[in-house]
């Protein structure tokens, strides 16, 4: 044995340092990047850090994960692209929650085509949210939201262009998302959103907007108003439907 060894004054500074390295994600087969990305998550659990809260700066990054700068810009550059931090002069890096934002932002790049099967995906998806629904939403919606559904509507009949009869439509879909009360469901519904409008414009013109779209949502605002459950199941299904021929295989 050597002398190192056997010597407990640097036996002891030895288990000291790798007790201090532990709490350190090491790079496995992941890159030090998003190795640098777990550990500053961890540190804003660790520490408990809110929305507003600042985060440790560059250097104090480098020091306690003993990393290069570079490599803790790098990571920053994809949190701050998760919607998890904004860096701001002279400020540094403040946690965000602007997770939804980006969430948007992603599944509107990647829907630059809509085919058949995703018109019967996200079609059949929104049917289990508006379709399905229908005790929730005879149990909670009142008379006002009756009055926003038929306004909503209005607009969508005196839209000016095909632009604006879309979003009108949305606006619609989205206030019988609202009358249900969870925000969870209202958020996956506006991450459709591009993709939505999409199909809502496909085959339509703006007069078929102002028209057939028009009548298809009275119906629905009928059926509610007469709380008729199985007539709004059925306009709805059938108005979520209608597009089907104008998407190829």
């Amino acid at each position: 044995m050597t002398g190192d060894t056997l010597n407990p004054e640097k036996h002891s500074e030895a288990q000291a340092s790798k007790g201090k390295e532990a709490d350190i994600i090491r790079p496995t087969s992941h890159s030090a990047v998003d190795v640098m990305v777990a550990n500053i998550r961890g540190v804003i659990s660790e520490r408990g850090l809110k929305v507003g809260d600042s985060l440790p700066t560059e250097r104090e990054l480098c020091e306690l994960f003993q990393s290069s700068r570079n490599t803790v810009r790098e990571a920053m550059r994809i949190l701050k692209a998760y919607g998890i931090v904004t860096v701001r002069p002279k400020v540094g890096a403040i946690i965000v929650d602007d997770r939804m934002e980006r969430a948007l932002d992603l599944f509107s790049f990647n829907t630059l085509e809509v085919s058949r099967s995703t018109f019967m995906d996200i079609q059949g998806f929104r049917g289990f949210l508006e379709v399905a629904s229908v005790d929730l939403l005879l149990e909670k919606l009142t008379a006002d939201d009756l009055a926003e559904l038929h306004r909503a509507n209005d607009e969508l009949r005196d839209a000016g262009s095909m632009v604006d009869a879309s979003e009108a439509d949305f606006s619609f879909h989205t206030r019988l998302m609202q009358v249900m009360g969870n925000k969870a469901i209202l958020d996956v519904y506006k991450i459709m959103k591009p993709v939505i409008l999409k199909i809502m414009i496909r085959g339509k013109t703006r007069r078929t907007f102002s028209t057939t779209t028009y009548c298809e949502h009275a119906d629905i605002i009928a059926a509610l108003e007469a709380r008729d459950r199985v007539a709004y199941q059925y306009k709805m299904k059938t108005h979520l439907e209608a597009g089907f021929r104008h998407f190829d295989d």
